[in-house]
Order: C-alpha cells, then sequence, then structure tokens
C-alpha cells in the first residue's frame, strides 16, 4: 500500500485587515470611511455655525439625504438629483414617483416631508393676520407652494371680512399649460364659505409668470360674476419659477 503525502506551503493564508482594505470593500462592510465621516462632520458644523443660507443646493440635499444613509457619501447623489430637476426647489417640489425612481421610496419620502414642512411655515405667516397688509408673505406662500408645480394648478385663497384667510382651495389641476376654471364653482365656494373677499392664484409651469389672454378673460369673468354678488376679487397672481405677475400690478383689475 502506497502512502501519499500532503505538501503544505509555508505561506500563510491571508489575514483580513480592514485598515487596509481598498474603499469597495468598506463599502461593502458597511464601514464609515474617514474621509467620508469628516465630510459629514465639517457640513453639519458648517450648518450649525452659519444656517443654512451659507450652504449650496448640493451641500442642503447632501444633508437632507444622510438621514436615510448615514453613512454613505450623499455628495454623488446629490449632484445626480440637481441634474435633473435643476435646483432644490424643484426638487422638493417633484413629483413623488419621479424622485423615488433615483432616490428611493424613503430618501423621497425624507424630501416630501421637508417641501411639507416649508409650505406650512409658509401658510402660518399669512394665518390670523390681514393678507392685504402681509403681502409679501402672500407671495411667499403662493411661490413655496406652485412656484414649481409641474402642472397648472388654480387656486383661490378666499378671505373675510377683514381679509383673514378663511381658506386656500385648489379649484382645478390640469395640464403643463392649461388648468379648467369654472366662474360658477369659484363664486359658489365663496357664498358656502361666507366669503367676503378672494384672491385667484394660479402657476405657469413654464416659468412665465405674464397673463395669456385667456388668463385675462377669465378673470373678468370670475370680476364680473363676483361684483353682482358683492363679493371683492382683491387680485390674480400668476406664478412663475421666474417670478410673478399681479393683475391689480399690471392694471388689468
Amino acid at each position: 500500500m502506497s502512502i501519499q503525502h500532503t505538501h503544505f506551503t509555508d505561506t500563510p493564508a491571508p489575514i483580513f485587515d480592514a485598515r487596509n482594505a481598498d474603499k469597495t470593500s468598506r463599502r461593502q462592510l458597511g464601514l464609515y470611511e474617514t474621509d467620508v465621516r469628516d465630510r459629514h462632520m465639517e457640513l453639519r458644523e458648517h450648518f450649525q455655525s452659519h444656517g443654512a443660507d451659507f450652504l449650496s443646493d448640493a451641500e442642503m440635499l447632501e444633508l437632507m439625504l444622510l438621514h436615510s444613509s448615514p453613512r454613505k457619501d450623499t455628495r454623488p447623489l446629490a449632484k445626480k438629483i440637481l441634474a435633473e430637476f435643476g435646483d432644490l426647489a424643484s426638487t422638493l417640489a417633484a413629483d413623488t414617483a419621479r424622485l423615488e425612481a433615483i432616490v428611493g421610496p424613503i430618501a423621497a419620502q425624507d424630501l416630501k416631508l421637508v417641501h411639507g414642512a416649508s409650505k406650512r411655515l409658509a401658510k402660518a405667516r399669512i394665518t390670523h393676520r390681514p393678507l392685504i397688509s402681509s403681502w409679501d408673505a402672500v407671495l411667499t406662500y403662493c411661490r413655496t407652494t406652485l412656484a414649481h408645480k409641474e402642472t397648472e394648478e388654480f387656486h383661490v385663497l378666499y378671505l373675510d371680512r377683514r381679509n383673514m384667510l378663511i381658506a386656500d382651495e385648489v379649484m382645478g389641476v390640469g395640464t403643463v399649460d392649461h388648468v379648467p376654471v369654472y366662474p360658477r364653482e369659484v363664486l359658489k365656494r365663496a357664498l358656502e364659505l361666507n366669503a367676503c373677499a378672494f384672491i385667484l392664484v394660479h402657476n405657469h409651469p413654464s416659468g412665465d409668470p405674464a397673463p395669456s389672454d385667456s388668463d385675462i378673460e377669465m378673470t373678468q369673468l370670475i370680476k364680473q360674476a363676483a361684483d353682482s354678488l358683492s363679493i371683492t376679487l382683491q387680485d390674480h397672481l400668476i406664478i412663475g419659477a421666474s417670478g410673478e405677475t399681479s393683475f391689480v400690478s399690471k392694471g388689468l383689475l
């Protein structure tokens, strides 16, 4: 009977050393890379010391994305988001499904929560105070709500006899360049709310807030109907990403 000998090499089996692992391996292991951690600490310290006004849109997004990806480098994803939507405001106002396709459902939920909070904050500034004497706050609220919408929406801000906000009602949602508006429904809702005045507001997704001929014609029809009921149409605001138009300021009302 022959005996087979097994030969062993003198070279020991390699031992994994996480300190010497390349970045790809560290990511696969879920380790927190030193340079990424330092970047996160730097961003947080900068925000705490100087506030959000001193952060770029990309840096703001980096910080927001850390909630869903606390140990990852969120810079590449922030850049990808801005390449898709253009800026932070457009990102937060973007369609949820489009956001989820890029960042996933959890991060998309975080971003939409920030957007919801910003709208609530803007609305709080026009609640329980006369809107006509808080016009800058009204414009901020309308911009926050509508400036970056991808389709047209028609809102009516109904006011009481002291010009205090009763309700912001969405009276129509349309396409990228049209929204159906029915004067009868606008005035019917005013009567239901016992409103004494109202402000029309809609957006132009193109970004250009200049009124169209149909915008002017529709506004005149609503004004005539409101006058017959002794309800005051205070203004019609058209909101675009590049600014806003007031019918009163333009002499159209």
